[in-house]
C-alpha cells in the first residue's frame, strides 16, 4: 500500500428486504459519516440495497430499476472515498435462462462517481460465482453467474475473476458462498489469490443459524492465513423471510489478519460500524486469535428474541394474545413475549375443558401473576358441547332422498374439536378484540410429526420455537428464568409436568398420562430425519438398531431395549412415527404459520418437501423381514 495504511470501516447495518428507498437513505448517512471520519473505504453488506430473500419481486422491471436508481445515488456520493456494496446487477441486453432480462448478485465498487470492476471483466462490477441452492437459498432462480458467463463469452473463468483495482488498492471482492468453496467445483479466491492482494474484501447477506458462525471462523481465518492477505467480513442484521421461514441476521461482522486473527468490536445483532486501520504491511499480525465457541441456548435466545421482536414490528403487531396451558412450551413462548412487551401489551389465555386438572389452571395462573400481565380463563367445555350436539348422530341426506347417513363424532374427533375451539374459535376472537395476534406454541418434535390439530394449535401468527426441539424448549425455559429475569417466571413445576394436550381421560397429566412421544428419545430420532446434513432414513435407523449401536448415533443417553423390548416393538415405533413425518404432518407444515429459524432445516422453505407417497425402501423391508423373524 501507498499509505502507512488504511482506515477501514465496515457498515453492519440493517437492510430492509425489498425497501431499496430506505437501506440507500441509510447507506448515504454512513457514507457521509465515514468521509468525515476520513475513512477511505466503506463496505456494505450483500444486496444492502434490494434485500436478499424478497421472494419473486426480482421477476418485476420496475423494482430492478429501483435498485439501479439507488446504486446511481451511491455513486454519486463517492466522491472522494471507496464505497463497496451489494446490489443487483442487470444486463437489459441480456436474458437468463427464463427469459427474463439478466440479473446478476453483484458487488459495486465505487470511488470519485465512478463504478469500477475487474480489469478484464464484461460490467463495471464483481459477479458472484458460486450461487447456493441449498436450504434456504435460491440463487440461481433469479441470477446467472460467472461459471455460465464464463461459457458464454468463450473465456475460461480466470479472465472474469480478477481484482478490483482502485485508488492504489488492489481488492479481492467476493460474495458470501465465495468463500464456502469446499463442496464447489471452482474456488474463485483460489484464483483470486494468483494476484498481488491488498485485501480480501467478502460481502454477505448470511442468516443466522446455531454454529454457522464457528465454522465461518475456521474457513475464514483458513482462507487469510492461505492467501497472506487480510480478509474483511461484512454481514448484516435485521430480519428477512421467504413466507414460510423466518430469518434472523446476527452481522457477526470482522476482519483476519493474514495469520487469521480477528478483530470484531460488534455484539450480535446489533446495528453499527467496526472501523480500524489496516497496516500497510499486509502481513502484520493486528487481529486476536480466534476463539472457537460453539452456540449455545445463549445465541438460541438472542435470536428468537430478535426475530420476534422485528416480526412483530414487520406485522404491526403491538399486542399479544398467548393461550397458555401450563405446559412448558406456552409457558417458554408467553415468557419469550414478556421481554419483548408492557405487561398491558401481553394477554394469556386459559382455555380448560373438563379435562384440565387444576394443576395444570393453576400453573398458568401463577405465570401470568409472575409475568404481572393480562390473564383470563374461559372454559371451552359449553363451545365443545354444543358442536358435539350439532355434529353427532346429524342426519345428511341428498335433496332428492336418495342418498342418507347419520354422522358420527369418534373420541379422537371430539379431541381435535377441542383443540380447534381453543384457537379458531376462542383464542383468535380475544385476541381481536383484545387488538393484537395469537401465537402458535408448537415445538418442532411435534411439528416433526403432526402432533397439532389442522386450525387449532396449528394456527397462530408465528411459530415462535417451532425450531427447537422439546429438550431446546426445557434448556430455554431454564435461561429465561436464570439468565434473563433471573427469578422464577416458569414455575417449576412446568418443567417437570407430564407433556400432554389434556384432551381425554388418557392425557391426565395428574395420573402421570401424556403425550405419546419420548422426547429424550424421539427428538434425537427426528432430529436425525431433519436436520442431519446427510438425513437418515428407516433403513438406516433399524439398521443401527439391529446393530446395537443406534444410541451412539442419534446421542441417545439410554437404553432403547428398556423401551422396545423387542424389534416388532421398535419396527412399530418407528412405522408410525415417519409415516406421520412424511404422510400427513406434510399436509400441516404447509399450512402453518411461519416458523421462525434458528438451526438447521427449519421447518418451511429451509425443509422443502412435497406431498407423496410414503417411502420406506427395498432394503429396508428386507431388514424388517429379517428382524421380525
Amino acid at each position: 500500500m501507498k499509505t502507512r495504511g488504511i482506515r477501514l470501516r465496515l457498515a453492519q447495518m440493517e437492510v430492509i428486504p425489498a425497501d431499496p428507498a430506505a437501506n440507500t437513505a441509510r447507506m448515504l448517512d454512513l457514507i457521509e459519516a465515514a468521509k468525515k471520519d476520513r475513512v477511505v473505504l466503506i463496505a456494505f453488506p450483500e444486496m444492502a440495497i434490494p434485500g436478499y430473500l424478497i421472494g419473486d419481486m426480482w421477476e418485476r422491471e420496475a423494482f430492478l430499476r429501483d435498485c439501479q436508481a439507488a446504486g446511481e445515488q451511491i455513486r454519486k456520493a463517492s466522491k472522494g472515498i471507496l464505497v463497496v456494496f451489494g446490489n443487483v446487477g442487470v444486463d437489459w441486453k441480456r436474458k437468463n435462462e427464463d427469459g427474463r432480462v439478466r440479473k446478476y448478485n453483484a458487488c459495486f465498487v465505487a470511488h470519485n462517481k465512478a463504478f469500477h470492476g475487474p480489469s478484464k471483466g464484461p460490467y463495471p462490477f464483481v459477479i458472484k460465482t458460486l450461487l447456493p441452492n441449498y436450504r434456504e437459498f435460491d440463487d440461481s432462480r433469479h441470477f446467472c453467474d460467472v461459471r455460465k458467463l464464463a461459457i458464454e463469452e468463450g473465456k475460461k473463468m480466470e479472465a472474469l475473476i480478477a481484482p478490483v483495482s482502485v485508488n492504489g488498492l488492489s481488492l479481492g471482492c467476493i460474495l458470501c458462498e465465495d468463500a464456502w468453496d469446499m463442496d464447489y467445483g471452482v474456488s474463485p479466491l483460489t484464483i483470486l489469490g494468483k494476484h498481488p492482494l491488498d485485501l480480501v474484501l467478502n460481502i454477505s447477506c448470511s442468516p443466522f443459524t446455531l454454529n454457522k458462525n464457528h465454522k465461518r471462523n475456521q474457513v475464514f481465518s483458513r482462507h487469510a492465513v492461505t492467501l497472506k492477505t487480510p480478509l474483511a467480513y461484512v454481514n448484516n442484521v435485521g430480519l428477512q423471510n421467504n413466507g414460510k421461514t423466518v430469518y434472523t441476521f446476527d452481522g457477526a461482522s470482522c476482519v483476519y489478519d493474514s495469520h487469521g486473527n480477528e478483530v470484531t468490536d460488534l455484539a450480535p445483532f446489533e446495528d453499527g460500524v467496526i472501523t480500524f486501520d489496516l497496516p500497510t504491511d499486509k502481513k502484520a499480525p493486528f487481529g486476536r486469535p480466534v476463539t472457537l465457541t460453539e452456540d449455545g441456548i445463549t445465541e438460541i435466545y438472542q435470536a428468537l428474541r430478535y426475530g420476534t421482536g422485528k416480526f412483530m414490528r414487520l406485522c404491526g403487531a403491538t399486542k399479544v394474545a398467548v393461550g397458555v396451558s401450563g405446559g412448558i412450551d406456552s409457558a417458554v413462548v408467553a415468557a419469550l413475549y414478556g421481554t419483548l412487551l408492557k405487561p398491558e401489551n401481553l394477554l394469556l389465555v386459559n382455555m380448560p375443558s373438563r379435562f384440565n386438572s387444576s394443576t395444570t389452571i393453576a400453573l398458568s395462573r401463577t405465570l401470568a401473576a409472575n409475568l404481572g400481565c393480562f390473564y383470563t380463563e374461559l372454559s371451552i367445555e359449553a363451545g365443545v358441547r354444543l358442536t358435539a350436539a350439532q355434529v353427532d348422530r346429524l342426519d345428511i341426506r341428498s335433496p332428492d332422498g336418495r342418498l342418507r347417513k347419520s354422522l358420527k363424532l369418534t373420541e379422537f374427533m371430539k379431541e381435535n374439536v377441542q383443540a380447534r375451539d381453543r384457537s379458531a374459535r376462542v383464542l383468535a376472537a380475544v385476541a381481536s378484540a383484545f387488538g393484537g395476534v395469537f401465537t402458535c406454541n408448537g415445538n418442532k418434535s411435534e411439528t416433526t410429526v403432526g402432533y397439532v390439530t389442522f386450525y387449532g394449535d396449528l394456527a397462530g401468527y408465528l411459530a415462535t420455537i417451532a425450531d427447537l426441539w422439546k429438550w431446546e424448549v426445557y434448556a430455554l425455559g431454564h435461561h429465561l428464568n436464570d439468565h434473563v429475569y433471573r427469578k422464577t417466571v416458569i414455575p417449576d413445576a412446568c418443567f417437570t409436568l407430564t407433556p400432554s394436550a389434556e384432551l381425554s381421560p388418557a392425557q391426565a397429566v395428574d395420573e402421570g398420562k401424556g403425550d405419546p412421544l419420548h422426547y429424550p428419545y424421539h427428538d434425537r430420532l427426528f432430529a436425525s430425519w431433519v436436520e442431519w446434513w446427510n438425513r437418515a432414513t428407516p433403513e438406516d435407523i433399524l439398521t443401527w438398531f439391529l446393530a446395537g449401536t443406534l444410541e451412539s448415533k442419534i446421542g441417545y443417553a439410554g437404553n432403547l431395549r428398556s423401551l422396545f423390548p423387542t424389534n416388532a416393538a421398535f419396527i412399530a415405533d418407528l412405522e408410525r412415527w415417519w409415516t406421520l413425518y412424511q404422510g400427513m404432518a406434510v399436509a400441516k407444515r404447509i399450512q402453518a404459520p411461519p416458523v421462525l429459524a434458528v438451526k438447521r432445516r427449519a421447518f418451511g422453505f429451509d425443509h422443502r418437501e412435497a406431498q407423496t407417497k410414503v417411502w420406506f425402501g427395498r432394503r429396508y423391508e428386507e431388514l424388517k423381514r429379517k428382524a421380525m423373524e
